[in-house]
């Protein structure tokens, strides 16, 4: 139990205080504070043992100021925690998905204040440094560019551990009709950017659509000369005649994602192949010239380090040009959360640390990174690349450095405010069916909603 004299820090708190192993639900946690003669003052009390902390920052704002004061509130949370349960998780009071538009929100100091004040592990400091550095070149903050996504909320079979808003194709009734609205979203959305960076259609599993179905999609979105990536993602899905398609209407790179090359996971996880079938979809997709990207997810059911350190391996040797290795994330939604408890933080980590290691010892840069709620050990996802192929998709919408308009049910649009540093978000039904009935609408909102941008 959390209580604050802050409720808009409740959220903020609850997320910091899962990064502890050792707190449970029935610990009493109160929190107070105040602010006076120029410093921020914040008292924390763990089952009855009190910790006090007084921290002094200049803003020059009101918008500054709430941000000192909910850092500074987090960090005092994190250290009473620390002290009480002789944890130290590795991103310190860092919460939040983008530690790296953190550190570049703090300048040439962002070491000091990752490291000093925020108590950032090292390691986690060395990591955020190298993708910085890969970045270079790519990082441009514009609210002249942007970035088109397209939702395909679809896939052969839900996977145990997906939390996404995706259906079964086999058991929806509305893909034709659904595509048909999506069409008319991207025709209507293209025109109001005249500068795109990337296209990336994602989902869901793209692919799994009838090639028909597919090609109509391809169809309006066109050829835009700029990197393209359509997640093929499921091998049993990946066919001579959808790469064909792919390559004919300028995709660049794809995605096909083992998740792991462990047989007994993928039947446990719902995967409908096995490891052979991703070698072989990866041999068949290298033909065509795509830049390739494997997704990894350590922590899955019943693995083992020596289960994780394998499919590693095996991804290191079919060397794509990216590599993104996930933490499981146990969300609302997915299978896994009803079914597991708390993951053991200390093998994840191990695996999450091999990685790396490996990784960059094979050529790769970690290129982009990203957290999530309910992940084990505080950890979190981390993309590699080889020299060159960074995606420049990724890098924009996870740094947050241009506009981001989205089709497609549960598509969230973003428009950058660059000069503000603000984003404002719209986002579409969830829905499929009521998708398809608001499109229209949904047409109409976002040509007010990017007003001024092309």
């Amino acid at each position: 139990m959390i209580i604050t004299d802050r409720p808009w820090l409740e959220a903020d708190f609850l997320e910091e205080s899962k990064f502890f192993e050792k707190v449970t639900d029935d610990m009493k946690i109160i929190h107070s504070s105040e602010e006076k003669d120029g410093f921020f003052l914040n008292e924390v009390s763990v089952d009855g043992k009190t910790y006090s902390f007084a921290d002094r920052h200049a803003y020059k704002n009101e918008l500054e100021h709430k941000r000192y004061f909910r850092r500074y509130a987090k960090l005092a949370l994190y250290k009473a925690l620390s002290d009480f349960t002789g944890e130290k998780p590795e991103w310190g009071a860092l919460t939040g998905i983008r530690p790296v538009k953190f550190a570049y929100s703090e300048g040439a100091k962002w070491r000091e204040v990752m490291g000093e004040e925020m108590e950032v592990s090292p390691e986690k400091l060395d990591m955020v440094g190298r993708i910085i550095e890969a970045q270079k070149g790519i990082y441009q903050i514009s609210d002249e560019n942007a970035d088109f996504f397209v939702s395909i909320p679809f896939c052969p079979s839900r996977c145990a551990y997906c939390s996404f808003v995706s259906n079964e194709i086999g058991k929806e009734k509305h893909v034709h009709e659904y595509v048909s609205a999506l069409c008319d979203e991207i025709e209507a959305t293209k025109p109001l950017f005249a500068k795109y960076r990337s296209f990336y259609v994602g989902g869901g599993t793209p692919i799994s659509l009838p090639i028909a179905e597919l090609e109509r999609i391809l169809n309006a979105i066109g050829n835009p000369n700029v990197e393209y990536t359509v997640e093929a993602g499921r091998p049993d899905c990946i066919t001579d005649e959808v790469l064909a398609l792919l390559k004919e209407k300028g995709v660049t790179r794809i995605c096909v994602n083992p998740q792991t090359f462990n047989d007994k996971t993928l039947v446990a996880i719902g995967r409908k192949h096995t490891a052979k079938d991703i070698i072989d979809k990866f041999a068949l997709a290298r033909k065509y010239g795509f830049d390739i990207n494997m997704d990894l997810i350590a922590g899955l059911t019943g693995e083992t380090f020596e289960d994780f350190r394998y499919s590693m391996d095996t991804a290191l040797e079919l060397a794509p040009e990216n590599l993104t290795v996930h933490t499981l994330s146990l969300k609302k939604g997915s299978v896994l959360k009803e079914k597991c408890g708390r993951l053991p933080a200390g093998e994840i980590k191990k695996m999450i640390d091999y990685s790396a290691y490996k990784s960059i010892n094979a050529g790769f840069s970690p290129y982009y990174m990203y957290r999530q709620k309910y992940m084990a050990g505080n950890l979190e996802n981390t993309g590699y690349t080889k020299p060159g192929h960074a995606c420049v998709y990724n890098i924009d919408v996870m740094e947050e450095i241009s506009s981001n308009p989205a089709c497609g049910a549960n598509g969230v649009s973003k428009r950058l405010f660059a000069a503000e540093d603000r984003i404002e978000r719209y986002g579409a039904p969830k829905d499929i069916k009521t998708y398809i009935e608001k499109v229209g609408k949904i047409i109409a909102d976002k040509r007010e909603f990017f007003d001024g941008c092309k």
